[in-house]
């Protein structure tokens, strides 16, 4: 009987340790060279800053280990030690394991267990690097005033457009891509969500993710306000932006939907499983027939290979667009608001034609100015 009552007392420890573990993430590593120095965990709240949450003095090994109750969304936590810091995203019970050496904490250090960790390393690293040349740039007394701040702004421009592309698009509803949104530099944001659109229309898009994916937490809301200021600021000099939650979806792309010619609704994210070019156009441009003669070459070489060419009309006849398509054999959709649809805004379209590629998962993967020959990066999708 007495055995019996020490079995169930181990068993209800045992379960009450696992319960009290349950929902808790952890981040343990080891920061070397760093004997008798105080090591913090902190959370950057959204609404109360910086909140210490733990610390420990670490030892001539310099292990730690954290733990903490699990967000209910994606929330920002940081190591640090005196000004170094390491910023970490948490929004499961996962286990972070984080390397570094003291002197170089901040910029040389390893994250392993989450991918969105090692992206705000990533970034943190590109952040650094914008800063560095800027300074080169502002101390060239070769150059004039003018020229300087021209070539600071280009680097700016150039940090962006690399961080939307290869960081942001398609991660819409990571962490990271919040995390990338809210750099700062000099004192103020990278991303200007106030009077840039084209930052507002990325701020849009994770909006949309985040409300999406967590309605009601206060980032969600708060992207989601920031991008409505965004737009109120900027109505006057682009198309507006107003993304609904069938924008973003799970396929990787930005969709659309838009009718044939024979009336029927055709979405973007129907053609999955092929390589997709997104070609935005007007049929009354000038040199029209000559670029249809080529995408028909195109489209007779390499259609049986699982291309698809996904033509939106910006034309404002809606009759001399149905004449003009009527005998392509791709898919013809016309947008009846012409320029001012706001996937004009959100695609970036400086100019008609303008195309697009998208894989056959259905992930962006590059546009025209960025890219080099068209066939040539179609052989290396299909």
């Amino acid at each position: 009987m007495k055995r019996h009552t020490l079995l169930s007392l181990a068993l209800l420890l045992s379960l009450c340790a696992c319960h009290k573990g349950a929902g808790k993430f952890r981040i343990e590593g080891r920061i070397t060279d760093a004997k008798d120095t105080v090591l913090y965990l902190e959370h950057l709240t959204f609404d109360q800053g910086i909140v210490p949450l733990d610390s420990v003095k670490l030892g001539k090994d310099g292990s730690f280990s954290f733990s903490s109750s699990r967000p209910s969304n994606p929330e920002f936590y940081r190591l640090r030690i005196g000004d170094q810091l390491i910023n970490l995203s948490i929004d499961s019970t996962e286990t972070v394991s984080v390397l570094a050496s003291l002197p170089t904490m901040a910029l040389d250090y390893t994250v392993e267990g989450s991918g969105n960790c090692d992206t705000i390393r990533l970034l943190t690293l590109k952040l650094h690097e914008l800063g560095l040349d800027i300074q080169r740039i502002l101390d060239d007394r070769s150059l004039t005033i003018a020229e300087r701040e021209s070539l600071a702004d280009a680097r700016v421009k150039e940090y962006k457009d690399d961080v939307k592309l290869n960081f942001i698009q398609n991660r819409y509803d990571q962490a990271s891509s919040y995390f990338a949104m809210f750099q700062m530099y000099g004192g103020n944001l990278v991303f200007n969500p106030v009077s840039d659109a084209s930052d507002v229309t990325w701020f849009s898009a994770i909006a949309n993710a985040w409300m999406d994916r967590w309605p009601g937490s206060p980032r969600a809301e708060n992207l989601r306000n920031i991008a409505l200021r965004g737009h109120a600021n900027t109505r006057k000099k682009v198309i507006e932006v107003s993304l609904d939650d069938e924008k973003v979806t799970e396929t990787g792309i930005i969709d659309m939907a838009f009718p044939n010619i024979n009336g029927v609704e055709q979405r973007l994210s129907q053609l999955k499983g092929k390589v997709v070019l997104l070609d935005f156009t007007a049929y009354s441009l000038p040199d029209t027939q000559q670029r249809t003669m080529q995408l028909r070459e195109l489209y007779n070489k390499y259609s049986p290979q699982g291309l698809e060419i996904y033509q939106v009309s910006l034309d404002g006849d809606e009759h001399f667009w149905k004449t003009m398509c009527r005998q392509l054999p791709w898919v013809c959709v016309w947008d009846k608001e012409g320029t001012a649809n706001d996937i004009v805004s959100i695609y970036a379209l400086q100019q008609l034609p303008t195309w697009f590629l998208i894989d056959r998962n259905s992930d962006l993967v590059g546009r025209q100015e960025l890219l080099g020959d068209l066939e040539t990066e179609l052989k290396k999708l299909l």
